[in-house]
């Protein structure tokens, strides 16, 4: 899997079986929550309609809720130095 689970702000994985265990702890606690789709959690919904009111893909969610990224090479490679 990849998206969040695997994504910058996780722990990097030393191993496969690391790795394996955490997507696996992810999906089981997944499946025993009770909202599981953020489309249907009541607080995004609140937050919608009380707030972002032009929807999912208007310009303020657009503007507070989207990233933009930059590479930041120099600073990958520090880091991986770092944990060797």
């Amino acid at each position: 899997p990849g998206g969040c689970l695997g994504g910058g702000g996780q722990p990097i994985p030393t191993s496969p079986e690391i790795r394996e265990k955490r997507a696996r702890a992810i999906y089981a606690e997944d499946v025993r929550s009770e909202v599981r789709k953020s489309h249907e959690n009541p607080a995004v919904l609140e937050l919608y309609k009380n707030f972002l009111t032009d929807g999912p893909c208007g310009k303020t969610s657009h503007k507070l809720l989207h990233t933009h990224y930059t590479p930041r090479g120099k600073y990958i490679r520090f880091l991986r130095v770092q944990q060797d």
